[in-house]
């Protein structure tokens, strides 16, 4: 079965403002931003989120007001924001309904989810803030369909009386969003290196779109079974994007533009030009010198508009960024890595 499709068609029909959602790889790794671009092209909001470990992916979400409820372990374009900036000042606003768990037990919940399990129990968290404080009440969960009422329940092991465990939420996942380097028009992925949480997701959500660096037929990708990391049966569409983790880094094709993860570093400190304007006073104010705007920093407004609205898609994308700029992050045969540091 044929499940290729363009960009725009896939998020259009498997996207829907309220699902709850996944996107696969790690941070700096992997991130399908081309699929964030267009989501937030296309205007659906108010997610759920299982993040996973996340970067700028979900940064710009938060950003730009799409996530109703976000249950995290952390958010970091890893090198460049020790923790994302939107993230951080939606939480710091209260703008932002937000749990986190410890990210080994995040993952196991990811894993959970794609063995069918109903709940997890784990020793993880014992003993840490982690039980102690939760980010979104009891009472605010029971007003909230698609998250769990608890946090967490202390439950005593079965096969050793006396002994307190902790039981966790499994997600229960509508759509699930991931980049891989090869896919075959059934759906059938190759991923090379690491990972993460993408065959899990992939198992557990209902409706499935992997973006891909490559499209390759049905034929190839069977003639070693050994390599295939997500069976066509989990996939729903398959798109076609070069580049289509970029800026992030996808293992074996490009590393990650360090010029755009330190553009967004800069910008998105930022909301808007208003908020610009507020936290440079501020900062004058406590050096004890005069404000002055002469030079506007970029604002993480000024950034998505540059980088998303003012394109229509994905290619047109890759001729903004332009082919000399993307072949300076080209992996290099025999290295595994971009020949130039950026």
């Amino acid at each position: 079965m044929n499940k290729v499709m363009n960009m725009h068609d896939a998020v259009a029909k498997y996207v829907e403002s309220g699902d709850t959602i996944c996107f696969g790889g790690f941070t700096t790794n992997r991130k399908p931003y081309a699929a964030v671009s267009e989501i937030l092209r296309q205007g659906q909001k108010d997610f759920t989120v299982w993040a996973g470990p996340a970067g700028g992916d979900w940064d710009m979400l938060i950003g730009e007001n799409r996530v109703k409820t976000y249950i995290n372990c952390y958010t970091a374009n890893s090198g460049y924001t020790n923790v994302s900036r939107r993230f951080r000042a939606a939480i710091e606003e209260g703008k932002l309904m937000y749990d986190d768990y410890s990210q080994d037990v995040l993952m196991l919940q990811l894993h959970a989810a794609s063995l069918g399990l109903p709940y997890l129990p784990v020793r993880l968290m014992q003993g840490s803030g982690l039980l102690d404080f939760w980010g979104i009440s009891r009472e605010e969960r029971k007003a909230l369909e698609k998250v769990d009422n608890e946090k967490f329940v202390e439950v005593e092991n079965p096969f050793n009386p006396g002994e307190k465990i902790i039981a966790v939420p499994v997600p229960k996942l509508d759509t699930a969003i991931i980049h891989v380097q090869k896919a075959s028009p059934d759906g059938t992925c190759i991923i090379e290196g690491d990972e993460f949480h993408d065959v899990d997701i992939a198992i557990a959500a209902k409706k499935v779109i992997v973006t891909c660096e490559e499209l390759v037929s049905d034929e190839y990708i069977r003639r070693d079974p050994s390599l295939t990391k997500v069976f066509s049966q989990c996939v729903s569409a398959v798109v076609h994007v070069p580049f289509g983790a970029w800026p992030s880094q996808c293992y074996n094709y490009y590393d990650v533009d360090g010029v755009a993860l330190t553009e967004y570093d800069k910008a998105s400190k930022y909301a808007d030009a208003a908020d610009a304007v507020k936290k440079l006073k501020k900062e004058a104010a406590k050096k004890g010198i005069e404000f002055n705007l002469e030079n506007k920093p970029e604002t993480f407004e000024d950034y998505v508009e540059k980088w998303v609205y003012s394109v229509k898609n994905h290619e047109e994308l890759l001729d903004k960024i332009g082919g000399s700029r993307l072949m300076t992050i080209r992996n290099v045969p025999g290295l595994g890595y971009a020949g130039k540091v950026q």
